[in-house]
This record gives C-alpha cells, structure tokens and sequence, in this order.
C-alpha cells in the first residue's frame, strides 16, 4: 500500500467507529449493532482498511493490547464489596458451567455442522465461551433490570474475558501440537496454572505501577491517565512475552486491585479514560469485521444460525438454570439470566489471533473459525439488542422507570417533604447522620438508606446505585454545598442542594454554585420557619388550579420522572403530572427573622 492508501485506511477506520458510535447513541441502540455490518461492508467495498494491508501480521499483538485496555477498565468497575455470598457462588456457577456447557456443546455439533474436524471445533467452542463487558453492558444500560441481574451480568460478562482467551490459548496449543484433543494431560493443566500465575504477578506489578505513579507521585489527571495507559500496556505486554495470552489477567487484575484497595483513591468517572476506551472498542471491531469476506461467510450461514439457535436456546438457559438452582432469585430473574449472553470483542479478537496459524498447519475447516466467530457475535448481539427489553419487561425484571431519588438531612421538613413524594408513588430514600434524625425518618416509614450510602456518594471511587437524583437538606449549609460538589458525577441524575440563607457567612456555600432547590425565595432556613409555623405539604394533579398563596416544588411526571423548580428554567406542568407544592403558614403564624411577610 502506497503511504496515501495507508492514510486514508487510517482515516476512515477512524471515521467509522466513531461514527457508529455518534449515531448508535443518536438512536439509543448499542453501538456494536452498527459497527460490526458496517465494517463489514466497509471491508467488502475497499481494500484499504483492512488490518492485514494497514498493520500486517502484528495486528493481532495490537488486539491483545488493545483489549487489554479495555479489561482494565472494566476492571476498574468491579467493586468487591458487591461480590460477596449469593452473589458470588452465582458468578462461580456461571463462570464454570457456562465455559464447560458451551464448549462441550460446539465440541459435540461442530463436525456435523461445519464439516470441520474435531480440533477445529474444539477450538471454535473455547472462543465462543466468551461474552465481555464491551456488549453486556451497553445492552443492560439500554435495558435496565434489577440491581441483582444487572450485577451477576456485569461480573460473569467482565471475568469470562480473561479465562475464555487463557482457556482459548490453552486449548489452541493443545490442538496445534497433538493429532488430537488431548486437553486431559498434566502438561495442559500446567499451562493453565502457569498462565494464571504469570497473570497474577503482572497484576501485582501493575498496581505498584499505579501506586507509585497516582498515590505517591500524585499526578494530575492528565499526566495519571497517561500513566495508566503506559502500566497496562507495559504490563501486558511483558506478561504476554514471558508466557502468551497472559496479559489480559494482568490487566483485569490491575484494574480490580485499583478499584478495590484502600487508601486508593480512582475516580469513579474518567472521561479521557472512557473515551479512549470506546474509540478502542469502535477500531477493533471495525477492524475485524473487515476482514471478514463475503465468500467466507456464505457456506457457514446456516449452519452458523443453527449453532446460535442451540447456544441461545439451549445452553445459556441450561447454564442460568445450573448456576441458579438452590439460591434466591426469582423464576423471571433466572429466565432473564439464560437471556443474555452475547458474545464480544474477545471472541473476535481471539478468533483473529489463532484461526490463521490454524489454517497453516492445514486443520479441516479451519478457515470457517473467523467467519463463524463473526457470524455468531452479529447473530447473539443484534437478538439479545432487539429481544432483551421486552424479555425482561415480560420478566418482570426492569427497574421502574419512576425516580429513585436520595433526600439528605432529618428535619422536620425534609421528612415532610419525603413523604409528600413517596405519597406520589416515588421510590424515596433519605439519609441522615444523627439518630434522632434517623429515628424521625423510620417513624414517617421512609425507607432509611444504609449507613455507609453517602460515604459512597462522595467519595470519588464509586458510582452510587439504585439513585437518580440526590436533594441535599441538611441543616449545615456548608455541607450541602461541598457534598453537591463531590456527589455530582457519581450518580446518574442530578444532584440538587437547599439554598443557604441570603445573609449567610458560611465558608463555602455562598460562593459555590451548582443546581440550587427552589429558586432565590425558598432557602434552607425560610422552609423549616415556614413548616414550624404550620405550613405543609401538599400535592395534586397538575390540572387543577394552584391554590392561594401555594408555592410549586416540584412535579412529578405521569411517567414517574422528578423536576424540582429551580428558578432557571421553564418547568410546565402536562395533563397527568402531579404537583408538590408548599402551603402557607396559617393566619396569625408570626414570621421569622429572614422571611418574607
């Protein structure tokens, strides 16, 4: 290729990924639906993007690196805190049924359907063990089931990675160096245990990396961002030279003890990081599926869909149904489990690493793997994309689109106010620190969040679950103001604060902005006057008429959603919303210092 070819391969593999990606999130669709036909259709019409014509036979050190990326990121998102009892034997189960289930099962239709032998379909069985987090999570971000399923997916879709492309490597060598499968001998065993070992010891390696540079040397972000990237391509790649397919635990383990150890303080968003990462995600796939031909595909169709059809209607259930039995989930929870399995990235990318070498030593059917492969990770993603809602709606498995929201501080009025929204139908949470505060919420029958629930929230290394929207009432203005501050972008919604009183002296809450309740009139300490002089809560349909002297907080939408008026933007109440308003103080209540006659 000319340098001008090479450049314009470069250009519009680029273009493409970032593309599919601005128009999959355009249309609300995982990405993978877009990049995968349209890197194919890419690869059939020009020559120029693909990767054995722009990168030649390193292409497949750069996939391995490059997933090696996106485990660690992954990786980052694993909080240990969560795997602990059900939750953990269920992953177990899941890891190992759904590896020994699927590969026995492509072992045992592989010939028959492919006409392959039986190394080669031994080989297309450990590469289809795998699914990743690059497809599961999108696809559950789309969907939103139960915490409990949501977690279980996440950690089997994050932790298959890694031991699907050791097992692939263990099994590629078995069938590479044997005139059969012989995955029985202690020498493969030892591989395995080796592998797992070397893996391990790059982890351990990698986090004193990012120890050194983020804790001690205390970069900034940019500079720590570059210092990730370099660790977890350094480290993977040594691991890979030292024994292969090794980097990928390393990278996963890197990123989990970051995630996971004290005094170890990752932030919950990386937003350079998470862009490198789906630029990475959209490349590879762009990639690979160009070098997928049309005349490769065609006599695998049929048989491809077959084996789909026993992958997903078969095995994936019977591994749900393994992994499941005996423990406390419910009939549709365990059904939606047995839905979702799609296959990602690490299947790809390990179907390009071993399939060639493969076909060189001249196995039967060895040239089917790739496009089977791909067959297979267009087929699951593109049924689970379109199925999976519906399925888990019929499932009685999705969290209700209703708000969810946090409501910080024990007052009097806060509680009342708490109440006036979980009396619309909202799932209301609040959180206090004193137990006074925290036995007046108990007594109003709030749902009192754990303990430990806004440490999560402001502390930097997590993402705060099962929350949309966090009000921040607390008596010391202050707190509120530096809480908004912390909170902000580790919950998915938004994150409110009382207003401090006009006159106020306080350290940080007259000069920080932020989304402040209610406008400029009803701050923090006109509220609770209001309320101790007999002013209550109260809420009603939006087409009614606003009663005299009756101030509008809030709306909640006939769909559940929350809007508080702030005072910076036009909030119009529609037919079927529901208004919480605050009542006036009755005749003859004597006003406080600071409010308004």
């Amino acid at each position: 290729m000319s340098e001008d070819d090479v450049l314009l391969g470069i250009a519009l593999v680029v273009a493409l990924a970032t593309g599919c990606q601005i128009l999959a999130g355009t249309l609300r669709v995982p990405a993978l639906i877009l990049l995968l036909p349209v890197g194919f259709a890419a690869g059939a019409l020009t020559d120029v993007i693909h990767p054995d014509q722009l990168v030649g036979e390193d292409f497949s050190a750069l996939v391995s690196l490059s997933v090696a990326v996106i485990l660690y990121d992954a990786g980052l998102g694993l909080d240990l805190r969560n795997l602990t009892g059900q939750t953990r034997a269920i992953v177990g189960r899941l890891l190992l049924f759904g590896v020994g289930f699927t590969f026995f099962a492509v072992c045992a239709v592989g010939p028959a359907l492919f006409g392959m032998s039986l190394r080669v379909a031994a080989m297309v069985g450990m590469i289809l063990v795998v699914s990743g987090p690059t497809v599961v999570g999108p696809l559950l971000q789309y969907v939103r089931p139960t915490d409990k399923v949501r977690r279980l997916l996440i950690w089997e879709g994050t932790l298959t990675d890694p031991i699907g492309a050791i097992l692939g490597a263990v099994v590629f060598h078995a069938v590479a160096t044997t005139q059969r499968v012989d995955l029985g001998r202690g020498h493969q065993i030892g591989q395995f245990l080796i592998s797992m070992a070397v893996g391990l010891a790059g982890g351990a390696v990698g986090f004193a990396l990012l120890w050194l540079t983020l804790r001690v040397l205390r970069l900034g972000e940019a500079l720590g961002t570059l210092a990730q990237l370099a660790t977890v391509i350094a480290v993977s790649a040594g691991c890979d030279i030292v024994h292969d397919d090794t980097g990928l635990i390393a990278a996963i383990v890197t990123g989990m003890a970051a995630a996971n150890m004290r005094g170890f303080d990752m932030p919950a968003r990386r937003p350079f990081f998470e862009t490198l990462v789906q630029l990475i995600i959209g490349l590879l796939f762009i990639s690979i599926s160009s070098s997928v031909t049309p005349a490769s595909l065609t006599p695998v169709l049929l048989p491809t869909l077959v084996l789909v059809a026993i992958l997903v209607l078969v095995v994936r259930p019977l591994v749900a149904l393994a992994a499941t039995w005996g423990k406390d989930m419910t009939r549709g929870e365990r059904a939606f489990t047995g839905w979702m399995a799609p296959r990602g990235i690490v299947a790809a990318s390990t179907a390009a690493a071993f399939a060639a070498s493969l076909v060189e030593l001249g196995l039967r059917g060895a040239s089917k793997i790739l496009p089977i492969t791909f067959l297979v990770i267009v087929a699951t993603v593109v049924l689970y994309a379109l199925t999976a809602t519906p399925v888990a709606r019929r499932l009685g498995v999705v969290r209700p689109n209703r708000s969810r929201p946090l409501l910080v501080g024990g007052a009097p009025w806060a509680v009342a106010l708490a109440s006036a929204l979980r009396s619309t139908g909202l799932d209301v949470q609040m959180w206090a620190g004193l137990d006074e505060e925290r036995d007046r919420i108990k007594d109003a029958g709030i749902q009192l969040a754990r303990g430990d629930l806004l440490a999560t929230a402001t502390s930097p290394t997590a993402r705060l679950e099962g929350v949309d929207a966090v009000f921040l009432l607390t008596d010391d203005d202050d707190f509120n103001a530096l809480a908004s501050m912390l909170v902000e972008g580790n919950v998915e919604g938004p994150v409110y604060r009382v207003g401090p009183p006009h006159e106020t002296h306080g350290v940080v809450a007259p000069y920080t902005g932020g989304a402040v309740l209610f406008g400029g009139s009803l701050v923090r300490h006109v509220l609770a006057a209001r309320y101790e002089q007999g002013a209550r809560f109260l809420v009603q349909p939006a087409s009614r008429p606003l009663p005299p002297g009756h101030e509008p907080l809030f709306v909640v939408r006939d769909d559940g959603g929350l809007e508080p008026f702030d005072g910076t933007r036009a909030v119009v109440p529609r037919a079927g919303d529901l208004i919480v308003l605050l009542g006036p103080a009755p005749p003859g209540a004597e006003p406080t210092a600071g409010e308004a006659v």
